[in-house]
């Protein structure tokens, strides 16, 4: 709660006031008594920090694009998944909020205990499935339950997909993500306590015209033993201690190799075919270069500097006078 400054006309009319009845000093109070009690629900614990929850959320963000490239390519059609929220709530609450009927990937996490929950809304899974089968990326939504081979199909494009998530968490811990099970009734899924906080991570997904959420469930104790690597002071540590001096030194030393090719033009003039095939020894031709200008420097074909000639050591050589457009911060 933030402290609240009052000017001095303001304290004199709250004085004025309480001093002439229209206020009562004793409501007052217990009005402030009331603000200070703060109603907190048991059921949804909050185990995890404001910070925490940011850095799972970015996480996320970075799986959300890459399987948006991986679907993309699989499926080939239009697909965009982004992070919808970042929540921390209770184990049956997340059970009670996906449909009755819906698809659920469960993956083991190694070295990591505990198992997290891919939960895909029917639409978004129909989705994928007729585009498997070359429809149009339609969603029917009327199948109850998939046949074993609609169930072969979509859990391989899901297991195929687990090393998007392998190198989404891999500035967090080395995973190895594995789909152990595939299960359409939420309600033969108890993997954790009800009580039992969860992070679930939404992601809306669009396949075509298809639209809907994509829920990642994930316990307590997978989060568990990486908790103090979801912080900010791990990530800016994790970036400082990142710099590979080795690696630094060979691309300066790539860079100073490279070759470019450097140009410089005494001037240009245009003449037809006949005064070219009529050329003979002696015969002047006329540039449209004056001699009291700057000649032009071309670096890889693209002018780049204003240059005056001249010897250097024996050698012929130009003299770099100014930088073509651009500014001195160019490089």
């Amino acid at each position: 709660m933030t402290d609240e400054i009052l000017s001095q006309n303001e304290i004199d009319s709250l004085l004025s006031a309480i001093t002439s009845g229209e206020m009562d000093a004793e409501e007052l109070q217990k009005e402030e008594q009331e603000k200070k009690v703060r109603v907190y629900d048991f059921k949804r614990a909050l185990r995890y920090s404001k910070d925490q929850i940011r850095s799972v959320s970015r996480i996320h963000e970075n799986y959300a694009r890459l399987l948006t490239t991986f679907f993309s390519s699989q499926l080939r059609t239009y697909i965009n998944i982004s992070v919808a929220s970042v929540d921390q709530i209770p184990y049956e609450e997340f059970i009670r909020s996906i449909p009755q009927v819906t698809v659920l990937n469960i993956y083991s996490v190694a070295p990591l205990d505990g198992r997290l929950i891919m939960e895909v809304n029917p639409n978004i899974a129909y989705a994928m499935l007729d585009r498997v089968l070359g429809g149009k990326g339609s969603s029917e939504n009327k199948v109850e339950k998939f046949t074993e081979i609609e169930t072969i199909l979509i859990s391989q494009l899901f297991e195929k997909a687990v090393v998007n998530l392998q190198e989404a968490w891999s500035s967090i811990v080395e995973l190895d993500p594995v789909l152990e099970e595939f299960e359409m009734n939420p309600q033969f899924l108890q993997m954790v306590s009800p009580n039992e906080t969860v992070v679930v991570v939404s992601l809306h997904t669009t396949i075509g015209e298809t639209s809907g959420m994509i829920n990642i469930c994930i316990p307590h104790n997978i989060l568990e033993p990486i908790i103090s690597k979801l912080s900010v002071h791990y990530w800016m540590q994790a970036t400082t201690n990142n710099k590979d001096s080795d690696a630094y030194e060979k691309i300066s030393k790539n860079i100073q190799d490279v070759q470019i090719e450097g140009k410089a033009f005494l001037g240009e003039t245009d003449i037809n075919i006949q005064e070219f095939l009529n050329l003979n020894k002696g015969d002047v031709i006329s540039l449209n270069q004056s001699i009291d200008h700057p000649l032009t420097m071309a670096i890889n074909n693209e002018a780049k500097f204003y240059v005056q000639p001249g010897n250097y050591k024996n050698k012929m050589s130009v003299q770099v006078l100014e930088q073509i457009g651009g500014n001195e911060n160019d490089e």
